[in-house]
């Protein structure tokens, strides 16, 4: 009973999403990898438990042969404390027959149990939201994640209409970055969910190469801005602010 009641749930979930069906493939070109995003505030004085909540539970991703979410804790920034990245691939993957039996088996044998495990997270959580992206290829992504110690995420809504101009802009900032011997950052796109448009993630070996201006010159910055379709390096903050209505910055560290 316990397993059928899960298999409908998420049958029941699918046929919500299932309104959106417009949107249930990436765009052509674009981010083609699935993520379901997380971002969580611990209630007061509940970090360290709910960090211990999560670092528990992976063991029921192991056992259900889902991959574990990849995940940081901010130092400074957006209300948020944790945010994960769970690997889906596609909604069609991640909740086929086989993949939900696999998960409803691992929960009806994990402790905390299946029914204990949302009311521990409750009691640990204060806010959270969902937001499902499509981004880059898992391997690509965790290769990087998994050698850093850093993460910097931008996160943006853009002005209505500008959606596709803003990810543009996020693809030349990348182009900048790299021609001024910095690390592209990892974009990710809305598909439903939270109210978030877009959102970037640099991950970087430690806060000293993020926060490394580097040694070019004003002109070299500027020459760089320009290949990348910038009228100049001073152009890229304004520009990118002519195309969004919210924009939040996260630092963080690892956890290990």
């Amino acid at each position: 009973m316990k397993k059928s009641l899960f298999v409908i749930s998420a049958l029941f979930l699918l046929a919500a999403w299932g309104w959106d069906f417009p949107s249930a493939a990436p765009a052509a070109g674009g981010p083609s990898y699935l993520y379901k995003t997380t971002f969580v505030r611990a209630a007061p004085g509940k970090l360290l438990d709910l960090i211990a909540l999560y670092k528990g539970h992976a063991a029921v991703d192991d056992a259900a042969g889902d991959a574990r979410p990849l995940w940081w804790r901010h130092t400074q920034g957006d209300q948020w404390d944790l945010m994960l990245l769970t690997p889906m691939g596609s909604y069609a993957e991640y909740y086929s027959q086989d993949r939900l039996d696999r998960r409803a088996k691992a929960a009806a044998a994990a402790s905390p149990s299946a029914q204990e495990f949302p009311k521990q997270l409750a009691a640990c959580t204060s806010w959270k939201e969902d937001v499902f992206v499509w981004g880059p290829p898992l391997e690509t992504l965790k290769s990087a994640f998994d050698a850093a110690t850093f993460y910097h995420c931008e996160i943006f809504i853009s002005l209505p209409g500008r959606q596709d101009e803003l990810y543009k802009e996020r693809e030349m900032e990348n182009a900048y970055q790299v021609g001024v011997g910095r690390p592209a950052t990892f974009l990710f796109v809305r598909d439903q969910g939270a109210v978030w448009d877009i959102f970037s993630l640099g991950c970087y070996r430690d806060m000293k190469q993020w926060a490394d201006g580097g040694t070019l010159t004003r002109e070299q910055r500027s020459e760089a801005a320009r290949r990348a379709g910038f009228k100049d390096a001073d152009a890229i903050g304004p520009y990118l602010r002519s195309l969004i209505e919210m924009h939040r910055d996260t630092m963080g560290n690892a956890i290990r």
